[in-house]
């Protein structure tokens, strides 16, 4: 008899280890003796069944009144009532057991998402199918999947108030491999990499005596890249931010970019004689071209929102820090720059910092995003010591932007070595309080940005415009002009 309510409802049996380990024996003995391994014992080895319980209304005195009523039955000049009784009992427990044992067989769950990678705010549709793949049908089945954040028009129950999860519970009475769909909407307030999962199956026999829940670990994952801005709504000029990199000599030139002209040489190429000046000067004129070279820009985010890591992180900082970084480099894969990112910041259960070098790859920007979406406010060390270790392995003509919440002493001096150095340098500070001047450093030396709180960006109840809005928002509108129709007789 179970001694308390916990031994009566959702038992554990065993842990995973001692399961894992017990499905691992079953798999060896059945492939000695030549059997067929069980699919429930190869789910458990590989450690995909997290646990198992069962619950049970059923009391361990009914086998033996049944078998009381039996025999009172049979003392009693054969009463076919309690005869009849015993054996319906009988008949029930035995029904009711193996109903148990293969609610769950062949039962399956599967999740598809209409994409894995969004914005904040936009709607991910999440459609899951469960199959019965069994001749036995299902009286009832419930399943149980952890969420993140809760689905759009449904008031799925919370786990706990501590996690924040919440569980998308589906009830369904199934006939033999039939196939049932659910579909819900998700949106997801802010970045980061969300899991969904694990899910847990419960089912039993048709009379409910006995019920068994599974809990499944099958994890989906899906990644919510930070907000993106246009530079104007970030206080920024739209052209030109960083500036344009020129080098006196190339070797290889532009031909779009046009400098001047000269006399022709032996050494020019036909197709560089410019024949408009060569038909007003009387003689071959070649084409000068701007010996110019595509611009690298490195984006370097610090993760600390104080001076000192013992201070704690202002979580609000942080997220325009990081969406400030998403939004140059999209705006540098736009202009068909290369983008690299480092960070300071820790990927969840790692400490090492963030490095995506700099490229021009198709899938760079998309690198860079993800990256930035798993940014934690633990930082792995200072942002001063990662501009100067990187720097040396950076390309020589590459733009260091670096984009932080707060402006130490040791900032300013690794940006001046660096800049020095012969290096690009832009500082973008989010502060509210404008950056400290750098002294003994001409004005033009170092770019220096000002972004505060009060940037349109982050004004609350501000939505950025898609790129179509921000296009026909610089068309000016012709004023209306008034037109006079005459009368025709």
């Amino acid at each position: 008899m179970p001694q308390s309510l916990d031994d009566l409802h959702l038992v554990s049996r065993e842990t995973q280890r001692e399961a894992m380990r017990r499905a691992r024996q079953e798999l060896m003995l059945a492939a000695i003796g030549g059997k067929v391994a069980g699919v429930d014992d190869a789910a458990r080895a590989r450690g995909l069944v997290v646990r198992e319980r069962e619950n049970s209304i059923f009391s361990d005195a009914w086998l033996p009144l049944a078998l009381v009523f039996i025999v009172i039955g049979l003392l009693a000049n054969r009463n076919p009532g309690l005869i009849a009784l015993g054996l319906v009992l009988l008949l029930i427990v035995g029904v009711s057991t193996l109903w148990k044992n293969l609610s769950l067989l062949g039962v399956s769950y599967e999740r598809s998402f209409d994409r894995t990678r969004v914005f904040p705010g936009e709607p991910v549709v999440m459609t899951v199918a469960i199959q019965n793949d069994k001749l036995l049908p299902l009286t009832w089945l419930r399943l149980r999947d952890n969420l993140p954040v809760a689905p759009a028009g449904d008031t799925p129950s919370p786990v706990t108030d501590l996690a924040g999860d919440y569980t998308l519970q589906s009830v369904f009475s199934m006939q033999s491999h039939e196939r049932v769909e659910r579909s819900v909407t998700l949106r997801f307030p802010t970045r980061g990499y969300y899991k969904i999962g694990p899910v847990s199956y419960e089912s039993g026999d048709i009379f409910t005596l006995f019920t068994l829940e599974r809990e499944h670990r099958y994890i989906d994952t899906l990644v919510v890249y930070p907000q993106i801005w246009p530079l104007e709504e970030l206080g920024l000029p739209p052209k030109e931010p960083f500036g344009e990199l020129r080098v006196r000599q190339s070797l290889f030139t532009d031909p779009i970019r046009t400098r001047g002209i000269r006399d022709y040489q032996p050494q020019d190429r036909f197709r560089d004689v410019h024949w408009k000046a060569t038909a007003r000067r009387g003689h071959l004129q070649t084409k000068i071209y701007d010996p110019s070279t595509g611009m690298t820009m490195v984006v370097f985010l610090n993760v600390a929102t104080f001076a000192r890591h013992w201070m704690g992180f202002d979580p609000d900082l942080l997220e325009r820090a990081v969406s400030v970084a998403a939004s140059i480099c999209n705006y540098g894969v736009q202009q068909g720059w290369g983008v690299g990112l480092y960070a300071n910041g820790a990927v969840p259960n790692s400490d090492q910092p963030i490095r995506v070098p700099p490229g021009r790859a198709p899938d760079q920007l998309s690198n860079v995003l993800e990256a930035l979406a798993a940014v934690t406010e633990f930082a792995t060390g200072a942002i001063d010591l990662m501009l100067l270790r990187a720097s040396p392995q950076l390309p020589w003509a590459a733009t260091l932007v670096l984009v932080t919440a707060v402006v130490t002493d040791e900032v300013l001096l690794a940006l001046v070595r660096l800049y020095e150095a012969g290096r690009r340098v832009v500082l973008i500070a989010l502060s509210d309080e404008l950056p400290p001047r750098i002294p003994g450093l001409r004005r033009e030396g170092i770019v220096v940005y000002h972004i505060p709180s009060s940037a349109p960006a982050f004004r609350a109840g501000h939505r950025s415009a898609t790129a179509t809005e921000a296009a026909l928002s610089r068309i000016p509108t012709p004023e209306p002009v008034q037109l006079e129709l005459e009368a025709v007789e």
